[in-house]
């Protein structure tokens, strides 16, 4: 057996609930990560923001434009329409990176232990669609992370 201390990540990336989104995002993208764990103050594990937290924040419509025989009113107008459009969606996104991780963040944060199984992770992962687990020891203090990868990358190594 495998145990989920063998094969987990115990240098771990994380956010403050106080970060904003923009380095938020900006975190994640430099640790080459699509999530991380979020600490309080006192270094509790409060929450955990991924990647499509950060996209559903962030999401924009198209705009709805007919091009399909436009009248000849639209093809004067359609230029003017798209610029207004680019400038709300401009500044949505200014908007968004200025929010708080704390308000995007999952609070009810799915943890596993140390001395698990990683056939425990992965059903855990499985039964609740999720990609990474915070691995925290006795007195509930996050020791370490735990990913698809780091499961998958243990299989690969006990089986050389």
């Amino acid at each position: 057996m495998i145990s989920v201390q063998n094969a987990m990540q115990k240098q771990v990336v994380s956010l403050s609930t106080t970060d904003q989104i923009s380095d938020a995002s900006k975190i994640l993208r430099e640790n080459k990560i699509s999530g991380a764990p979020v600490l309080d103050q006192d270094h509790n594990l409060v929450g955990i923001v991924s990647e499509g937290d950060i996209m559903r924040l962030l999401e924009v419509h198209s705009p709805n434009l007919n091009l399909f025989l436009p009248a000849p009113f639209d093809l004067i107008e359609l230029p003017i329409r798209m610029k207004y459009e680019y400038d709300e969606i401009a500044e949505g996104i200014k908007k968004a990176s200025l929010i708080l991780v704390e308000e995007i963040m999952t609070s009810n944060v799915i943890t596993i232990t140390p001395e698990k199984s990683i056939s425990d992770a992965a059903e855990l992962m499985d039964a609740h669609d999720i990609k990474r687990l915070p691995v925290i020891d006795e007195k509930g203090k996050m020791v370490g992370i735990l990913t698809r990868g780091d499961i998958i990358g243990a299989l690969v190594k006990a089986n050389e």
